[in-house]
């Protein structure tokens, strides 16, 4: 159970990153190569938002699968 619970807090904290960046304009976030790709395709306001879904989304797995295995 360990393992899955590891990973589970992994996919919970990408998300909060992810949020938190998109929330709070984070520029070390926005500035990194990979976001970068991101951010010249659709620029950075549409990225901000792009990236707080995704932050929702990991979150919001991470609290489904948290119940689902606790539950199951």
């Amino acid at each position: 159970m360990i393992p899955h619970y590891f990973i589970l807090s992994l996919f919970a904290i990408a998300g909060i990153i992810s949020l938190l960046a998109a929330l709070l304009n984070w520029g070390w976030f926005f500035t990194a190569h990979n976001a970068q790709t991101v951010v010249r395709r659709i620029g950075r306001s549409r990225a901000r938002i792009l990236y707080g879904i995704v932050g929702l989304l990991l979150i919001g797995m991470a609290v489904f699968f948290f119940h689902s295995i606790k539950n199951g």
